[in-house]
């Protein structure tokens, strides 16, 4: 699978499900079980590259904003959230984090930014095609501590400078 196969996926399970998450995982899993199992891991190895690169302190500070605070498995689950908006919001959001007020359409704090069950889409699929556990997909682990500079998340002052467009859309 090539990345534009696997944007495809994304986009193809994101729009069918109208957006929501969970619903977005469970088409994904479907999808992915019309693949061979080798096809399925390549997804993964996208999938999980994807969620290593969003491990930046820019982007946990994006999503500080966007759900009124994020916990280390709540950035967890965002950067879930953020491969399953599409090629065009994920890297928007990695080239400019603060573009994400301009790049999200509707945003619902209830549904939205909570990606958990995609980033277990793969694995799924794997077990149903295979019957056995995914192996290691052979990808270097996200760093210990997000990249780039940290910032105080619990400083409005410091969010509403770094993010102005999500604080003015989203917080103000």
């Amino acid at each position: 699978m090539d990345e534009t196969e696997f944007w495809e996926l994304i986009d193809g399970s994101r729009e069918t499900a109208g957006g929501d998450p969970e619903e977005q995982a469970g088409l994904l899993v479907e999808r992915l079980l019309d693949h061979d199992p080798e096809t399925v891991l390549d997804f993964a190895r996208h999938f999980e590259s994807r969620y290593n690169r969003a491990y930046r302190w820019d982007l946990w500070g994006a999503a500080w904003v966007l759900l009124n605070g994020a916990s280390d498995d709540a950035f967890d689950f965002f950067r879930c959230w953020l491969i399953g908006q599409g090629r065009e919001v994920f890297e928007g959001a990695l080239h400019d984090p603060d573009s994400l007020a301009d790049l999200l359409g509707d945003f619902d704090e209830e549904l939205d930014g909570d990606g958990e069950d995609l980033g277990y889409a793969a694995d799924e699929a794997y077990e149903q095609l295979t019957g056995t556990v995914a192996p290691d997909l052979g990808i270097a682990p996200a760093p210990a501590e997000p990249e780039g500079t940290p910032l105080d998340l619990e400083n409005d002052r410091v969010l509403a400078r770094h993010y102005p467009r999500l604080w003015d859309r989203f917080r103000a």
